[in-house]
């Protein structure tokens, strides 16, 4: 039975990207050597990791004034680093949900943090509206998407300050003026390539302006001095962000992939509004991700809700259970996720619907 990857992340994978990837694992580029054992500073590498870079900048539209840069540690190590490399006085943050959460939390570390606005209150199922940017603060830091609790900010916005967000679950999903942001960042595993490496999108002129000693591992400085080879990158990784890369460009680069994000992402939701079975937890259709759709049994039907999960899988579905904090469902359709996949989804929710 055909599969069909709902996965948060790690994520789906085109086919195309994971053959060539496994290819480069035997023999990279018929050099007789594996790309997980040649020298991180060999020629080999190096135009790895410089064509991931250019792919992105080109995809992207990066400006020159800003460094990419592939490190360890996951997003999660730059909810720390950021503070560290950029906090001097005070950081604004917007909390939308969980990973906001964690980033304030580390922030506090390093100084004082105006949390700007909040959707906790409601389970973080809206984007909150209406707040105030402090003028004063060093940076406002923003999660464009909660893939727990299914909402996304699709708009850049204007900040007074340096424009700091995670985009790990929908960079490269839509277009970003990235000119308007100080930095972009995020892990790789849902739309960029696997697992075990995080990208950092940084205007180099924002560094350099605490008075605090960095560690060599934590500061950016020092990872754009040396173009993300101060130490050991994930050589393996990087290659399959390289290959991932490549595959954006042929199915139409950001604005081809937008365009099927949104097809996929409008027919599951018209289903789910549809389906008297379901309804979505996210009530503002504005605030709705089109990467992560999360929705829920209608309250006349909760006691089917694990009927239907194991039905969906027994129809090829793959990790549409909802977050253990909010339950119900949630179906990730990120770039790889084809539209039959969403097609497949919707099937299974019609003919459940019918069984009742």
């Amino acid at each position: 039975m055909k599969k069909h990857n709902f996965a948060a992340g790690p994520s789906i994978i085109p086919d195309s990207v994971k053959e060539v990837t496994a290819k480069g694992i035997l023999d990279l580029n018929n050099i007789g050597l594996s790309v997980m054992e040649i020298s991180h500073r060999s020629k080999d590498f190096l135009a790895i990791i410089q064509g991931a870079e250019n792919l992105m900048r080109e995809l992207l539209a990066v400006p020159d004034s800003h460094k990419i840069l592939f490190v360890h540690g996951g997003a999660s190590m730059n909810f720390c680093m950021i503070p560290y490399n950029l906090l001097q006085t005070k950081a604004a943050y917007l909390d939308t949900g969980a990973w906001s959460s964690k980033a304030i939390k580390e922030a506090k570390i390093f100084g004082e943090v105006n949390v700007v606005a909040s959707s906790k209150e409601a389970t973080y199922n809206y984007i909150p509206k209406g707040y105030t940017i402090p003028a004063d603060a060093d940076y406002f830091h923003i999660t464009t998407n909660n893939t727990i609790y299914g909402t996304e900010i699709k708009t850049d916005i204007d900040s007074p300050v340096p424009l700091i967000a995670d985009a790990s679950s929908d960079i490269m999903s839509r277009p970003m003026d990235i000119s308007k942001y100080g930095m972009v960042y995020g892990g790789a595993q849902k739309n960029v390539g696997p697992a075990g490496v995080a990208f950092v999108i940084i205007d180099e002129s924002l560094l350099g302006k605490v008075d605090r000693p960095i560690p060599s591992m934590l500061d950016y400085r020092i990872h754009i001095k040396d173009e993300s080879l101060y130490n050991t990158p994930s050589c393996l990784a990087v290659y399959g962000i390289l290959n991932m890369l490549k595959w954006l460009k042929g199915m139409g680069g950001v604005e081809g992939i937008h365009k099927i994000n949104v097809e996929k992402a409008g027919m599951l939701y018209d289903e789910i509004d549809r389906n008297k079975l379901f309804k979505s937890t996210v009530p503002d259709v504005n605030d709705r991700s089109i990467m992560n759709v999360t929705f829920i049994m209608n309250d006349d039907y909760k006691d089917k809700e694990a009927e239907f999960l194991e039905y969906a899988v027994s129809q090829g579905m793959v990790g549409i259970k909802g977050h253990r904090s909010v339950g119900g469902f949630r179906a990730s359709i990120y770039n790889a996720l084809p539209v039959d996949s969403v097609k497949a989804l919707i099937t299974a929710m019609k003919d459940f619907e019918a069984k009742l």
